[in-house]
């Protein structure tokens, strides 16, 4: 059998790396990924998912009503997704 050896890896790469791969992906590739990520899972049935949703979002809403957590006006929010938008497409 043929060896290739970038698909003989002996050494283990970290989560940090795979992200750095997936960064660099297409957009659509990465929604994919993001997507097959998500099914796949720990086993947890769509009421137990539900349940944890449900309870992050109860969690987050009192982090809110406490002043725990900085809230930042949407405007705000669309500029920094835009900038690293283009400077993503620069690269």
């Amino acid at each position: 059998m043929l060896s290739i050896p970038r698909y003989n890896l002996h050494m283990k790469r970290s989560a940090a790396e795979v992200l750095e791969d997936v960064r660099r992906l297409p957009p659509g590739d990465v929604d994919w990924l993001i997507g097959e990520l998500l099914q796949g899972g720990d086993g947890s049935s769509d009421a137990e998912i539900e349940a944890s949703w449900k309870a992050e979002v109860e969690q987050r809403v009192v982090e809110i009503d406490s002043g725990a957590v900085e809230m930042l006006p949407l405007e705000d929010v669309l500029a920094r997704m835009d900038a690293r938008i283009l400077a993503r497409h620069r690269e």
